[in-house]
């Protein structure tokens, strides 16, 4: 296969040799997340000192948004194809993305697809094999690797590239975020008499430094921590703690294994997949259509045939007791 397949393959022909890992610092980025980080720790102060309780709630509120806009978006949209999307929720979703301030929706599609062609190799742009710090945050602070770059160049991207929506968003990009990720979280809370300074700290710099870091830790803790009842070859896991705080993304091994799925998961448990209760509110009013999902027939021939036995129905510890973080 010389192309990128939307129903996702790890690497084409294995593990490839590694090529020699040079630690390149990109250095706007690492000055960017110092100051958002030292930000975020006055906020934190901020956050139980001076405070409003509606600057809070709506902090919380723009975390839930900003996340579903990643993951319901720019992931099981624009990256996976999963379901098809009317004007009007795309809009809503490309306005909740801005808002997480994660690259256009382009880079997020290209990186993404990168990932999951090559995942856990040194194509893939978060490889979880080089450790926990790199996967989570690490890989935004260094020149990507040769493998990327290289790979990357194969990867489809002529569906995004010609959706004049995202051409948009890529052209006024850092204008738009400017507006959504920092001015209008600061200008909101003023409405309710919040004090300038605490409105941008906590709604604008916490907010979404927290939001980047419950994202992040899809590439991370969910390539490290959890059981692979679907397929046990890869590194992906399911993680329920992870799709409590990313909105359903948790559920990752699944995913890897089902990645044309809109639930992201085998079951539509609302609690724990936000994103799926937004996608399925948007089908019911029409803004959302051709939902694709994995019928149990597929589900159950792969676990019995690739799973890590701790599936509830078909593995061979069958126990609801599995219950990692």
């Amino acid at each position: 296969m010389t192309c990128y397949d939307y129903n996702g393959l790890s690497t084409e022909n294995g593990p490839e040799p590694k090529a020699e890992r040079k630690w390149h610092l990109v250095w706007h980025n690492v000055v960017f997340f110092t100051i958002m980080h030292i930000g975020s720790i006055y906020a934190i102060y901020l956050l139980f000192t001076d405070a409003k309780w509606l600057t809070l709630f709506f902090a919380y509120i723009l975390y839930v948004c900003s996340t579903v806009g990643v993951t319901a978006g720019a992931h099981r949209l624009w990256s996976h194809k999963a379901y098809k999307a009317k004007l009007p929720m795309k809009i809503i979703l490309l306005i909740f993305y801005t808002i997480a301030y994660q690259g256009s929706v382009h880079q997020w599609v290209r990186d993404h697809r990168v990932h999951h062609k090559y995942v856990d190799t040194d194509a893939d742009p978060h490889n979880a094999t080089r450790g926990f710090f790199f996967s989570h945050i690490g890989w935004l602070l260094l020149k990507k690797h040769p493998d990327i770059l290289a790979k990357g160049k194969d990867i489809y991207l002529k569906d995004v590239q010609t959706d004049k929506l995202l051409r948009f968003q890529q052209k006024y990009y850092f204008p738009l975020v400017v507006v959504l990720c920092f001015v209008f979280p600061t200008y909101v809370p003023l409405l309710w008499g919040e004090n300038l300074w605490t409105a941008f700290y906590i709604a604008a710099v916490l907010r979404h430094t927290f939001t980047l870091h419950m994202t992040f830790l899809i590439n991370s803790a969910a390539h490290m921590w959890g059981t692979k009842p679907y397929d046990q070859h890869i590194l992906p896991t399911e993680t329920k703690a992870v799709s409590l705080v990313a909105c359903g993304e948790g559920f990752h091994n699944y995913h890897h294994t089902f990645p044309w799925d809109y639930r992201a998961a085998e079951l539509g448990d609302y609690t724990l997949n936000i994103s799926l209760f937004f996608i399925d509110l948007m089908a019911k009013i029409g803004w959302a259509y051709d939902l694709k999902t994995v019928s149990e027939e597929q589900v159950e021939k792969r676990v019995k045939k690739t799973g890590d036995g701790t599936h509830a129905v078909w593995g061979d510890e069958k126990s609801d007791s599995i219950d990692y973080l």
